[in-house]
């Protein structure tokens, strides 16, 4: 197989993002003061829309996330409102993409919980979930959002599980139970017909997530895959992991054939995670290192040599993770194309790196703001669990961007206490998620099981009481 090394030159083409920069926000447009969470889970750990602005934060005991309205920038309190009704680490949060004020968290206590954030950001700390999701039996390390589905979720736990959630009814719907170890990244393709994954034992997958069916694998012995995305309507998928060399690399893959990467390119030399960022209007791909400051951007053709290296942003502040904004909450007039906000742990700080294409013209720019996927859902859970696939409904940037969708969370009312997928009782036997939890049932166990002796006792007391007087009657002269 040939490996083709990647020229770190910039290739001089004919192309409108060659001279694409970063551009860090002013200090006082930073969000300052955030006890940033030191958990080394893999994760970005950061969730950013239009309004809010969402990280997990160290915490004593339980998890806890904070939401900042994206105006409120500058130093954030240390007594600062926060969601801390998680008896275990926060692990991964995410906005809903068709409301703006509900967010999903899941975390180490093996539950997923979706939040509504009032209006104007918190003023209390916030404990009541609107939905408790329980289904995996170890730790959930994943949450995402169905692209063009309203109130459809996925999970991956460390239980090698995806559950699907329906969350119009709060349960799981289905369950995909195809891994082998830990699922270290999801992502779908654009209408969320397909899902691809990547997994500790080294395999890239392809799946139908409606049926659970795997229909494309491939086995990464040379390139151990970390991160997977999907290049839009490409029908490309483009993986970052590892070469049997310790170097990190990149490898661009046929979505319908997974035999063999179509290229593979070396990166650098560096060990931290790299995590890869698609933009589909631009069909530019960021490429950002945990532990370093860069930001490697490329253009994606669909004909060779597919990757084109553009440029690379670069700072001395090492980044934990990286929040995107959503298309509708960019400033098109300043002709910003992306938006990161980068976890500066060392520093509490979170800052805003806005990636421009300089041009000279205050006017909107047609050609870098094509339409858009937008807040509208395409379909209903029902429709797509059904079998439908939709594209997702498209917004143009230009006129009234930043109106915000009408659609309103309701909660359903749960009753069942049983959740059955693919035949098995899912909550039967939900582990306890603390020490404290884990000593208070053994109690309660005690308890109930000392309680059912003597109440066994009592029933045995009870039978040869009955035997005898059932003996009695039959031995009495009335019946002879």
């Amino acid at each position: 197989m040939t490996v083709t090394k990647m020229s770190w030159r910039p290739q001089y083409r004919s192309s409108k993002f060659r001279n694409v920069y970063g551009k860090v926000a002013n200090r006082e447009h930073c969000f300052d003061g955030i006890p940033i969470t030191k958990n080394v889970h893999d994760n970005h750990f950061c969730a950013v829309n239009a309004r809010f602005l969402a990280i997990v934060t160290e915490s004593a005991g339980g998890g806890s996330f904070l939401v900042i309205p994206l105006e409120q920038t500058g130093r954030i309190e240390p007594n600062y409102p926060k969601v801390c009704g998680h008896q275990g680490n926060v692990l991964d949060i995410k906005w809903n993409p068709f409301i703006d004020n509900i967010i999903a968290s899941c975390s180490e206590d093996t539950s997923v919980r979706i939040w509504e954030i009032p209006e104007g950001g918190l003023k209390r700390n916030m404990t009541e979930a609107l939905l408790e999701l329980y289904g995996h039996s170890r730790r959930v390390g994943l949450v995402e959002w169905h692209p063009t589905t309203n109130n459809i979720l996925f999970s991956a736990g460390y239980d090698y599980k995806v559950l699907i959630w329906n969350l119009d009814v709060g349960e799981p719907v289905k369950m995909i139970d195809c891994h082998s170890d830990v699922i270290l990244c999801m992502s779908f393709n654009t209408d969320g017909s397909l899902l691809t994954t990547t997994c500790k034992d080294k395999k890239l997958r392809v799946i139908e997530p409606r049926s659970g069916r795997v229909l494309q694998e491939a086995n990464c012995k040379n390139h151990r895959v970390n991160r997977v995305v999907f290049l839009g309507n490409m029908k490309r998928l483009l993986t970052t992991g590892v070469s049997r060399w310790n170097t990190r690399q990149i490898a661009l893959w046929d979505q319908e054939d997974l035999s063999m990467p179509l290229i593979e390119e070396e990166i650098d030399g560096l060990s931290g995670l790299l995590f890869p960022f698609y933009d589909a209007d631009t069909h530019m791909l960021y490429l950002a290192g945990k532990g370093d400051g860069n930001i490697r951007y490329y253009e994606i053709s669909t004909e060779k040599p597919f990757l084109s290296y553009l440029m690379e942003f670069r700072s001395p502040a090492p980044q934990k993770g990286l929040g995107v904004m959503p298309k509708h909450g960019l400033d098109v007039s300043a002709c910003e194309v992306f938006r990161f906000y980068k976890l500066v742990t060392l520093k509490g700080l979170i800052e805003p790196i806005s990636m421009i294409v300089p041009r000279r013209s205050d006017s909107y720019q047609e050609d870098i703001y094509p339409m858009t996927p937008g807040t509208e859902p395409a379909l209903t859970p029902d429709e797509w669990l059904g079998g439908i696939n939709r594209d997702p409904v498209l917004m143009s940037l230009k006129e009234g961007y930043k109106k915000s969708s009408k659609m309103v969370f309701k909660a359903p009312i749960k009753e069942k206490k049983s959740v059955v997928v693919n035949g098995i009782d899912l909550l039967e036997n939900v582990p306890p998620r603390t020490e404290n939890e884990l000593l208070r049932m053994f109690f309660r166990q005690q308890d109930e099981i000392r309680r059912l002796k003597e109440e066994l006792a009592q029933k045995d007391i009870r039978i040869r009481q009955l035997q005898l007087e059932l003996k009695n009657l039959r031995n009495s002269p009335k019946n002879c």
